[in-house]
């Protein structure tokens, strides 16, 4: 390499098209690797000892089958909720959500992550206070 004024120019023209194909090799690996990195860092250990408060949209007749999918994915059954518009979490707690309504085919899985007072409205009553992660999403299926 020099170091004259042009010098990457003409170290570039330098590389043949085999070493410029390891290159881009390289450098995409590295890129995945920092990836995988990134996403292991937002993974969240559940917490089995915490409260889960199933959203089941109307679809009541999916609970049964929503609080095996949950129990089988690390939940404790007797910590399953079901949501109520008064009832809601705390920090740390886990929201289930039926998802998409009208007719479910998978669990939204979220961490309750902020609990303010709110007044309750018609749609959300209390839950409109609260803040929220998702943290994965599991099939009913």
């Amino acid at each position: 390499m020099t170091h004259e004024k042009g010098h990457i120019r003409r170290d570039i023209e330098k590389i043949k098209f085999g070493e410029l194909t390891v290159l881009s090799v390289v450098i995409m690996a590295v890129i995945a690797v920092l990836i995988a990195l990134m996403l292991e860092q937002d993974k969240i250990e559940i917490n089995p000892q915490k409260d889960v408060y199933l959203f089941l949209h109307g679809s009541t007749d999916l609970r049964e089958k929503a609080e095996t999918v949950l129990v089988a994915y690390g939940f404790q059954k007797e910590k399953i909720i079901t949501a109520t518009s008064e009832n809601v979490g705390s920090v740390g707690d886990y929201m289930a959500m039926l998802w998409m309504p009208p007719d479910p085919d998978h669990i939204i899985i979220q961490l309750i992550t902020g609990v303010k007072e709110v007044e309750p409205d018609k749609i959300f009553g209390l839950w409109k206070g609260v803040s929220n992660k998702d943290i994965d999403t599991i099939s009913l299926e």
